[in-house]
């Protein structure tokens, strides 16, 4: 049986790096250590990635291939990310919260596409790659602003899978029937009166369903 292949990056410090070592003192184990610049001379399997770069991921998979031999990866560890400032939401540039998603969201998202035939892993069963991670930022960002102004009563109110036109392509891209489970009325009905009975220290912060049931993070 082959070794066991591990690809981790941003290797090259810091928690990536302490995982280099670990993935490297077991036995029957090839690491490739993923890193901005990889330095000339070393032992250890390495190869150029960028998480900032969409080709990047491409490229490195494809120099593995051609270049080492690789034909498959059993591990996969997204470590390599940046936190380069810590501002309020009130005081934070637009700008810099795309560089942190370009980063820290997109090159994860590139590096599993780029080696998914390696893993040979499946799709998960529920496609919204696109709408999904948005609204789980959206939920951070509400729990935040919650945080920042004591004034401010903020929470994230789920509306349910609706039959709206959005709600009912959903259902059907997800095999759940030509309609959405939750009526609209039903919907707006909740929605209004979980909006109209917020107090401070009842919502705030919290998440919760048109029902007005609190769901947990």
């Amino acid at each position: 049986m082959g070794p066991t292949i591990v690809l981790i990056t941003g290797g090259n410090r810091g928690l990536g790096h302490a995982l280099v070592k670990r993935f490297l003192a077991l036995p029957n184990h090839s690491v490739i250590a993923a890193v901005r610049d990889p330095g000339p001379g070393t032992t250890l399997m390495t190869v150029q990635y960028n998480a900032g770069k969409e080709q990047s991921a491409v490229d490195a998979v494809a120099q593995l291939q051609t270049e080492n031999g690789i034909d498959h990866l059993d591990i996969v560890v997204a470590n390599a990310g940046i936190s380069k400032q810590w501002p309020l939401v009130n005081d934070v540039h637009l700008a810099d919260i795309r560089e942190h998603v370009e980063v820290n969201v997109l090159g994860v998202v590139s590096l599993y596409q780029a080696t998914r035939p390696l893993l040979q892993q499946q799709q998960p069963p529920v496609p919204s790659a696109s709408y999904g991670p948005s609204k789980a930022m959206l939920n951070w960002y509400g729990v935040r602003i919650n945080a920042e102004d004591e004034w401010l009563i903020s929470f994230i109110l789920d509306p349910g899978c609706v039959q709206t036109d959005m709600g009912n392509r959903a259902a059907q891209a997800w095999g759940m029937g030509e309609e959405a489970p939750v009526e609209l009325d039903d919907s707006a009905d909740g929605m209004f009166k979980v909006l109209t009975a917020a107090i401070k220290g009842t919502v705030d912060g919290k998440l919760i369903l048109y029902s007005g049931e609190i769901r947990e993070w």
